[in-house]
């Protein structure tokens, strides 16, 4: 068994110690032990979770693994803390807030020895897996991903290309590796609105645009619009019922990395998705960053 405590218990945290408590019966995760929960808010047990503070999380022998659930400006460092410390962690996307401070995790993490997982539920929702389907063996002409959602706290959640980098993720697992050509920002901030506009290509030249849209009232939803040399897919496919939901999935490819039931392909072209995302998610920013890209 494979001693495992969650940190944060927004609501992430709290699906995942949910999962833990519940694993699907012979599953990667039935090796996975829930030690306790670490929060900066004294709440006392949760579910059959009990609180434990940070620095005996760290230290204790027991504990083994480590899933980071907080705000994602603190993602960085409790990874670190973790990793420090001889613990495997799975994190909730985005791993980190720059570039740099992923590609060291990541080294640091390989000098530990130790599992570093960015969570995965982006790739396993139904949605994504039947729209991956409806791409597959298609040649793009052009595309379009637009997301729509409430206000956004960049304090807390950081800039809408890390925060939004699991719609990123969408198009390099569809469309492979990307070019920025260019990104703006537009906002408007008595309004509390912002919208940032990233172009790009694929390695076959082709235009792809992706739109992080946000402000009051905005539904949460994606919206796509890509064409083919086939035709155009205007709309998200409409999927079956998830029989195991995207969290748990996500719970067991950890378990299985654990018990290295994934091969090192598998691992290699995982590492290399994740990184090249907070590279172009890093490029959006400083564009958009720039005067002459920004509006308000």
């Amino acid at each position: 068994m494979i001693g495992t405590v969650v940190v944060g218990i927004g609501i992430a945290g709290s699906v995942r110690i949910r999962d833990l408590l519940n694993p699907i019966p012979s599953s990667p995760s039935e090796h996975l032990k829930l030690f306790g929960f670490v929060s900066r808010r004294n709440v006392g047990n949760v579910k059959e979770a009990k609180q434990i503070n940070l620095e005996d999380a760290l230290r204790n022998k027991e504990i083994q693994a480590a899933i980071i659930s907080t705000d994602n400006k603190n993602h960085e460092e409790s990874v670190r803390m973790f990793l420090e410390a001889g613990k495997h962690v799975l994190v909730e996307y985005p791993m980190a807030l720059s570039a740099k401070a992923a590609h060291d995790l990541w080294e640091l993490a390989e000098q530990k020895g130790k599992v570093l997982h960015v969570e995965h539920i982006e790739l396993m929702t139904e949605e994504y897996k039947q729209l991956k389907k409806e791409v597959a063996g298609k040649e793009l002409v052009k595309g379009v991903l637009h997301f729509t959602g409430g206000p956004l706290d960049e304090k807390r959640s950081g800039f809408p290309s890390f925060n939004g980098i699991a719609r990123l993720t969408w198009l390099i697992d569809l469309f492979g590796d990307l070019t920025v050509t260019s990104a703006t920002r537009e906002e408007q901030k008595e309004k509390d609105y912002s919208k940032m506009t990233a172009h790009f290509e694929t390695a076959n030249k082709k235009p792809l645009t992706w739109i992080e849209e946000r402000g009051p009232g905005l539904k949460r939803e994606k919206k796509i619009n890509f064409c083919f040399t086939s035709g155009c897919l205007e709309n998200l496919p409409q999927p079956p019922p998830a029989t195991v939901g995207p969290f748990m999935q996500d719970q067991n490819l950890f378990a299985k990395k654990l018990l290295g039931q994934v091969s090192r392909e598998e691992l290699v072209a995982e590492k290399w998705r994740i990184l090249r995302c907070l590279d172009l998610a890093e490029e959006i920013q400083q564009h958009c960053e720039q005067p002459e890209n920004t509006h308000s």
